[in-house]
């Protein structure tokens, strides 16, 4: 990871060159195999296998990307983004939204652009998937400004929901007794 620590564009050029990497090595991934992001793993589609007789010339045996592939190529590219901007945020900081905000909104930026550009619908599962992983990893043990509002206990929620029961028959009673005199009162 410390390759990525540059800023400016020798950062996009390094990531340009690692989705360079993993998308035209020679071997591409074993079957099911796992591409170690920063922070977690994210697993390879399946049919990302490049066959050792694969040659410019035999293209019929390279791998053939689909439109969700390409797609998870550039959220995969967004992921790593994220998380080397992530890595400079120390844990208490992880939840105050002034700090976490631009590289969060990085996230969902690259990923919304990225689907712009493919012409893939956004929101969609691969993008989900990243942004609950972020929320996961990153901002799981955020409390909450606010305690949470718990339900009252058994006992007083009974005696809250009997007495408008047992008060209705006492006031319809009451009611018939007074209309009973006959007498309207002016």
């Amino acid at each position: 990871m410390a390759l990525y620590r540059g800023t400016g564009s020798g950062r996009l050029s390094r990531g340009l060159l690692l989705l360079l990497w993993v998308t035209l090595g020679s071997k591409l991934c074993p079957t099911g195999a796992i591409v170690q992001g920063a922070n977690t793993s994210l697993a390879v589609p399946q049919n990302w296998t490049a066959h050792e007789s694969a040659t410019p010339d035999n293209k019929s045996q390279l791998p053939q990307f689909t439109l969700d592939d390409h797609y998870w190529l550039f959220a995969h590219f967004c992921w790593i983004n994220f998380t080397i901007w992530m890595n400079n945020v120390t844990g208490a900081q992880l939840c105050d939204w002034r700090i976490i905000s631009r590289p969060y909104s990085y996230l969902q930026y690259c990923l919304e652009s990225a689907a712009e550009k493919l012409k893939f619908g956004y929101p969609n599962r691969i993008a989900d998937d990243y942004i609950f992983k972020s929320h996961y990893i990153y901002f799981l043990n955020c409390t909450q400004d606010h305690p949470v509002l718990l339900d009252p206990p058994e006992d007083m929620l009974l005696a809250l929901i009997i007495a408008p029961i047992c008060l209705i028959p006492f006031l319809v009673t009451l009611v018939v007794c007074k209309s009973k005199d006959g007498k309207t009162q002016s």
